[in-house]
């Protein structure tokens, strides 16, 4: 049994999920689909992310599309890292044939350290291994899975579907491309002739194309019919939960380099949006920018507080602030709405969620998200199975609420009803 089959049977295993429609209905009876479960760079909460075991187990564990990031490498391949540099994700730094590779790049108008995929030759790449790139995970697999290039990925996900009997899609982001344009290792033409190959560069194809950069997707929609989606980020989020937006990362680069004024807070106008929705099918928007958090500052020092008491200022110390409109503004326009990005660390989950990451998923879900990008899959398809008997107001607005329910069917405890 492989790596990710073990993992995903023994965590499927530990939930009690019950059966899932392919669509809920909403408030008012109508049929609505389901939202997406999109594997955010694989299983990336339990496996070093962007490999073909992260993306396996994601498959395992129920995840429709998988999410992964591209870059080039020096002779032209694209490859799934999250990042140019490599270094935080590889185990480059301990592979003495490439201790020379360490270099300074200017990369979105930062200029950055570190070793850099596009220096290295794809099987240059080949001989690297993955490794879990946040220090508090699961680091036991450091080491043991490849960087797959773009193709591989998709010739994975066909086998996937055919031997699950489903359709798994691919959710590609182009990585910093106006940085790899600038390098001459532009990314959509590549994209597009692999997914051309593939037979996947039409719009009924199972592929979502996201990216931050304007031009990068007016680029693409002159060329091909897949679907597209504009990400949309911000920096921070303030103590009063107003998003903090710090140059450079204050807008997309492209628009730095094109001289194009405003900032991401722009998008989310109705303007925004309605622009958004001449080259984009959907969004894709860091998850504050519909339900916000708030600190607190008892002793107005400036900073927030400490309130569970764990020595720690997180997530877990900040209150939930009413959701906005942009869900709604959003699907008025005809935009899908892919929030990122969800994890189930409790220092990631704010105080309400009482460290229950189902609460958020059925919070997001409730708002009529289209999807979410999930680094623990298992917990988002959980949550949506419990969505199901919200068609009765049921076990999952117990659960949002506070209360407690054994069973589907049983009686809330406690909780606001």
């Amino acid at each position: 049994m492989t790596t990710a089959r073990w993992i995903g049977t023994a965590i499927v295993g530990s939930l009690c999920l019950w059966p899932f429609s392919a669509a809920s209905g909403d408030r008012h009876g109508r049929r609505v689909k389901p939202p997406l479960v999109i594997a955010h760079r694989g299983a990336s909460g339990y496996l070093p992310e962007h490999t073909l075991e992260a993306y396996a187990l994601g498959i395992e564990l129920g995840a429709d599309f998988i999410e992964l990031d591209l870059v080039a490498t020096k002779d032209g391949r694209l490859i799934a890292r999250h990042e140019p540099d490599i270094i935080h994700t590889t185990n480059v730094r301990d592979l003495p044939q490439f201790a020379g590779r360490k270099r300074r790049a200017m990369i979105d108008g930062v200029e950055q350290t570190g070793v850099f995929a596009s220096d290295f030759t794809l099987a240059e790449i080949k001989t690297l291994r993955a490794v879990q790139a946040m220090p508090e995970r699961d680091q036991r697999f450091n080491g043991l899975y490849e960087i797959p290039t773009l193709e591989e990925v998709i010739d994975f996900l066909k086998r996937k579907s055919h031997q699950k009997g489903r359709t798994i899609g691919i959710y590609v982001e182009t990585k910093h491309p106006t940085y790899h344009e600038s390098i001459g290792l532009p990314l959509e033409d590549r994209l597009l002739a692999a997914l051309g190959k593939a037979g996947w560069n039409h719009r009924d194809a199972p592929v979502f194309v996201e990216s931050f950069e304007t031009a990068s997707l007016k680029y693409l929609r002159s060329r091909s019919t897949v679907r597209l989606v504009r990400l949309i980020d911000a920096d921070d989020v303030g103590l009063d939960g107003s998003l903090s937006l710090v140059k450079p990362f204050d807008r997309p680069y492209d628009w730095t380099a094109s001289g194009r004024a405003g900032s991401f807070r722009d998008l989310v106008t109705p303007d925004g949006l309605a622009e958004v929705r001449t080259y984009a099918d959907g969004i894709g928007p860091w998850k504050r920018y519909i339900v916000s958090t708030r600190g607190t500052d008892a002793n107005h020092d400036g900073k927030p507080d400490d309130l569970n008491g764990d020595g720690l200022v997180d997530e877990a110390d900040r209150n939930l602030l009413q959701p906005s409109n942009l869900i709604e503004e959003a699907h008025r326009l005809g935009l899908l709405v892919h929030p990122f990005a969800f994890r189930s660390e409790r220092a990631r989950l704010a105080a309400e969620y009482e460290a229950n990451p189902v609460r958020e998923y059925l919070q997001f879900y409730q708002l009529r998200v289209d999807g979410v990008f999930s680094d623990f899959i298992n917990t988002a398809v959980a949550a949506r199975v419990m969505l199901e008997s919200l068609r009765d107001g049921g076990f999952a607005k117990c659960l949002v609420n506070g209360g407690q329910r054994r069973d589907p069917g049983g009686a809330c405890e406690g909780g606001d009803r």
